[in-house]
Order: structure tokens, then sequence, then C-alpha cells
């Protein structure tokens, strides 16, 4: 008995067991597939005589990955030409920003070196137009041999009653002073300046010794001697003299105006930038100081003979 039992219960469990495999292999209508991002929606079927139910589920998991890597792939396809057409486009305007620096840049330098070049050839005739050809040097001059200027028409100039202080301080008197550098000056012409020496003589005796040979220039007293005018120290104790030493004077004008024409000469000429004053104070013996070494004059620093010959004053 116990055994015929056991026979119809696993009778019953295998029918049981066929009818859900028939039920499985009995072909389902085709199903659409779900877009991805709808929720999955389950339907209940009769399952055979069994009255089992079935659920049916979103699509499989094979098409969720193809779905899944046909987005991916399109998402990448779509960022790497983004990003090619990114760094495409950044080149681009690098390179452009590049030559057009590079050009500018080049016409800047471009410019700079004509302009230097300009300047270059600018200043190297204005040294030839200065200097001349031709120009005396000093073993000329150590034997009287001067180059004569383009003639220089003197004038009369209206020059002020007080000396510009500031500008020409004066000098201080020294008993005895010669000359620095004189006795290198070789020739009859600054026979003059080697012999000079400051002397300190009373009212008197300038006027016993020179007499009419006098002048007076902002107030002090030069002397007449030889085509040079010389500072009398002691006719006039507080007298003053921007520069102790001989001037030469063409037809005997007095020192001031010689001053001024030689300024002036100088000024035509780009060596004197100061003012027509009458008063050979440091800025005026600079500015012959500076024509001198340019005409290969020897450097007195004063107007000599043979300056005054070269700039066509005498």
């Amino acid at each position: 008995m116990r055994i015929f039992v056991v026979l119809i219960c696993n009778l019953a469990l295998f029918s049981v067991v066929y009818g859900a495999q028939k039920q499985e292999n009995k072909p389902q209508p085709k199903k659409q597939p779900q877009p991805a991002h709808h929720p999955a929606q389950a339907t209940a079927h009769p399952a055979g005589g069994t009255g089992a139910k079935k659920m049916t589920t979103a699509p499989s998991g094979g098409q969720k990955l193809k779905t899944r890597q046909t987005s991916t792939a399109a998402y990448h396809g779509q960022q790497g030409k983004k990003s090619q057409t990114s760094t495409a486009t950044y080149h681009g305007q690098k390179a452009k920003a590049a030559q057009t620096s590079n050009a500018t840049y080049q016409a800047q330098k471009a410019k700079k070196n004509q302009t230097q070049a300009e300047r270059q050839a600018a200043k190297v005739s204005n040294a030839a137009q200065v200097k001349g050809a031709g120009k005396p040097n000093q073993a000329n001059a150590a034997n009287g041999k001067f180059a004569h200027g383009k003639p220089f028409k003197q004038q009369h100039f209206n020059l002020p009653k007080q000396p510009n202080t500031a500008k020409a301080p004066p000098v201080k008197f020294q008993q005895g002073r010669h000359i620095a550098g004189s006795q290198n000056w070789q020739g009859r012409q600054y026979t003059v300046f080697r012999n000079y020496k400051s002397e300190w003589h009373d009212r008197n005796w300038w006027r016993g010794h020179y007499g009419n040979n006098l002048t007076f220039v902002f107030g002090a007293p030069y002397y007449w001697n030889a085509g040079y005018w010389f500072p009398a120290w002691g006719y006039t104790p507080n007298a003053y003299y921007a520069w102790d030493g001989p001037i030469y004077a063409h037809n005997r004008l007095p020192p001031d105006q010689v001053i001024a024409n030689v300024q002036s000469a100088l000024q035509q000429q780009g060596y004197y930038r100061g003012e027509v004053d009458g008063s050979i104070g440091p800025l005026t013996r600079g500015a012959i100081a500076d024509y001198q070494r340019d005409h290969g004059l020897y450097t007195t620093s004063t107007i000599d003979q043979p300056t005054l010959q070269s700039l066509g004053m005498s």
C-alpha cells in the first residue's frame, strides 16, 4: 500500500513538471522592445491547465547591453568629434596669433633698425659738416699754418650791463699764475699764452703804463697789448673776471663784443647752446675747446688768433 501511494505521488509530480515544460516550449507572440527608460511591465498569462501564472519581464540583459554600448559609442564619438574640432580651432587661432605677433615684431624691429641707421647716418653727416675736409692739425698750428674759415660778419650785440655770475662765476686772483698746458703750445701765435702771468697793480700803475689802452667790461678794466686784452688786476680791487688770461681781439673790439661774436659763431655751428651774453664762462670755454679739438687746434679753451682765423673772424 505504501509503495502504491509513493508511485501515485511521483506520477502526479511528473505530470506537473511535464505540463510546465510544454507550456514553456509553446511559441509566444513576439514582443516589441521597450525603451530603456520605461519601467518593465508585468503581464500574467495562464500557464496551461496548471493554473500557474508567468510574469513577463523587461528586455533581456543582452538587449540592454547592446543599447548601452550603442549610446556609449555615440556619446564618445560626439565627444571625440567635439574635442577634435575644439583642438583644431585652438591650434588654428594660436598659429594665426603667433604669425600676427611675429609679423608685428619683425615690422617693429625693421622700423627700429631703420631709425637707428638714419640717426647714425645723420650723426655722421653732421660730424662731417662740423669738422669739414682737410682740417688743420696741431703740427700746422705749431708751424703757424691755419685754415681760414668762411668769413663771418661781425656785429655789435646789445649785452646786459651786469654779468650772470650763476653761469659765469668770477675767478680768483693768483699772483704769478701761468696758464696750465701753455708750455706745450708751440708757435709764435701762442707766445702770449706761454709768457702770461697774473699781475696785481694799483690804478696809478695801470694808467701810467697803458693809459688810453684801457677799457671796461662789466665794470672790470682790461688793458690792450699785442692784439690781446688782459685783465688789469688791482685797478679795481673787486673787479669781476670770468677768465684770467689773454683774449684775442681783431680790430680792437672790446672783450665782451669779441666773446659775443664767438658765441654767436659757435652757436650757428652747434657747439654753443647758451646765451649770447659776452661773458667767457665755463659753458663758453667748453664750446671753444670742443671746436678747437675738432679742428686740430691747440685746446686753449679761450679766444686765440688761430681760433678766430678758423671761424673766419680774422
